[in-house]
C-alpha cells in the first residue's frame, strides 16, 4: 500500500499538473473514441498498449473479456456497453483478448474451476467458445488449443455484442465499428482480426488482400 501511495503521490505532484488542462476539461465532460472491452488480467494497461490519453478509451474489464448476450446477463458488463453506444456515442469498440488469459486456461480445463463457483458461472457467458472449439479443433493439443480458444473468444464475443440494441442499432446506422484484438504479453504485439482474410494479422496485414 505505501508504494501505491508514493505513486499517487508522484501522480498529483508531478504528472497531474503537467496535464492540468486536460484534467480540467475532462472534470466536466468525457468523449472517448472508443469502448476498450479487456481482461482483468494486472498485465494489461489499455492506455499503455494503445499511447492514449486519460479521457481517450472508456474501458470496460472483466475475466476473460466477455460481453453477455443481451438478456442473459444484465448487469454491470451490460450497462457499460449501452452507456458507452447509447450516450458516450463512442465510434469504435474493441475486444482485446491477450496470451496467458487464466480464464480461457479455465475454459478448456474445467476441472480447475472445482473451488471457484462464481468464475465457473461466469465463463458460461463463453459456452459457444468451449463449444465451437470443442468441435472445430479436435486436433490440437496444448498451446495451440489454448491460443485458437483466445482467438476464438474474442470473435464470439464480437458476435454478442450485436446483440446489444444500443449496438445494433448503431451498426445499422453505420457509425460505429467492431473490431477484435489479441495482445501478446511477452512480445508487446498486437494481431487485430481482418474480416476480409479471416483471422488475425499484424495491424501492417491488415486488408492487404482487399487492397491488392
Amino acid at each position: 500500500m505505501a508504494d501505491l501511495i508514493k505513486g499517487f503521490e508522484k501522480f498529483h505532484e508531478e504528472i497531474y499538473h503537467h496535464k492540468q488542462g486536460l484534467f480540467e476539461k475532462l472534470a466536466h465532460h468525457q468523449e472517448p473514441q472508443a469502448l476498450f472491452i479487456t481482461c482483468s488480467d494486472s498485465r494489461i494497461n489499455p492506455h499503455l498498449l494503445t499511447q492514449t490519453e486519460p479521457g481517450d478509451l472508456f474501458i470496460l474489464r472483466n475475466a476473460g473479456n466477455l460481453v453477455p448476450p443481451y438478456g442473459a446477463a444484465i448487469g454491470g458488463t451490460t450497462a457499460t456497453i449501452e452507456f458507452g453506444a447509447s450516450v458516450l456515442q463512442v465510434k469504435e469498440i474493441i475486444v482485446c483478448g491477450h496470451t496467458d488469459c487464466g480464464a480461457m486456461k479455465a475454459l478448456v480445463r474445467p476441472e480447475s474451476l472445482q473451488d471457484l463457483p462464481a468464475v465457473r458461472e461466469w465463463l458460461r457467458m463463453a459456452e459457444s467458445t468451449r463449444q465451437i472449439v470443442k468441435e472445430m479443433y479436435q486436433e490440437l493439443k496444448s498451446e495451440e488449443l489454448f491460443v485458437a480458444t483466445i482467438k476464438e473468444n474474442v470473435l464470439v464475443q464480437l458476435e454478442h455484442l450485436k446483440t446489444h440494441p444500443a449496438v445494433a442499432k448503431r451498426l445499422r446506422m453505420g457509425n460505429l465499428t467492431l473490431h477484435g484484438w489479441i495482445y501478446s504479453i511477452a512480445t508487446g504485439e498486437v494481431w487485430l482480426y481482418d474480416a476480409h482474410q479471416e483471422k488475425f494479422v499484424f495491424p501492417k496485414d491488415v486488408n492487404k488482400v482487399k487492397d491488392a
